[in-house]
C-alpha cells in the first residue's frame, strides 16, 4: 500500500516557487550569456569568475562548486576553459596540494569587470519597480528552501543519506 499523501497548502505553495524558479532560472542563464557573450564568455564562465571576485580570494574548485550550486566536474570544466584564455591561473594551495586555487588573471579581472558594468545597468532595468522588501523577500525564501535543500543532502546520523526510503 502506497504511503501516499497529499501535499499540505505550504507544499502546494512551495511547488509553485520551484515550478517558478526553474523557469526563472532558464531565463536568468539564457540573459548571462547575453550579458558576458561581449566577452566571448558562457554564462557558466562568468559565474566561475564570479564566485572568486565575491569571495576576495582564491578558491578551490570544490568550493566555488558549493558557492555556486554546481558539480565540482562541471566547475573544472569551465576552470580549464579559463586558464586555456588565461583569465584564471592555478596557483599553490598550502592547504590542499592537490586542489590549486584558482585565481583570476588581469585579463581575467577586466572581462568580468566590463560584463559587471553591463549587468548593473540590466539588474537596474529588470529591477525597476519592484519593492526593496519583497525583493529582499524572495532572496531569504529561496536562500531557506536552499538551506533546507542542502541539509538533506546530508547524511544523517550513522551515515545514512536522509531521504533514502526505508
Amino acid at each position: 500500500m502506497s504511503a501516499w499523501r497529499a501535499r499540505t497548502a505550504e507544499g502546494e505553495a512551495a511547488t509553485e516557487v520551484v515550478l517558478e524558479t526553474f523557469h526563472v532560472n532558464g531565463l536568468l542563464l539564457a540573459a548571462g550569456s547575453r550579458l558576458a557573450a561581449r566577452e566571448r564568455l558562457t554564462a557558466a564562465r562568468w559565474q566561475v569568475l564570479g564566485a572568486v571576485v565575491l569571495a576576495g580570494r582564491p578558491l578551490t574548485v570544490p568550493q566555488i562548486a558549493r558557492r555556486m550550486g554546481l558539480t565540482r566536474q562541471a566547475v573544472q570544466a569551465s576552470v580549464n576553459r579559463l586558464a586555456a584564455e588565461a583569465l584564471v591561473e592555478a596557483r599553490d594551495n598550502p592547504d590542499h596540494r592537490r586542489s590549486p586555487l584558482i585565481a583570476l588573471t588581469e585579463r581575467g579581472s577586466q572581462k568580468f569587470a566590463a560584463i559587471d558594468q553591463r549587468q548593473a545597468r540590466w539588474i537596474n532595468q529588470l529591477s525597476a519597480g519592484l519593492t526593496i522588501t519583497d525583493l529582499a523577500t524572495a532572496a531569504r525564501v529561496l536562500r531557506e528552501l536552499g538551506d533546507r535543500l542542502e541539509a538533506s543532502e546530508r547524511p544523517g546520523p550513522g551515515g545514512k543519506d536522509r531521504n533514502a526510503s526505508s
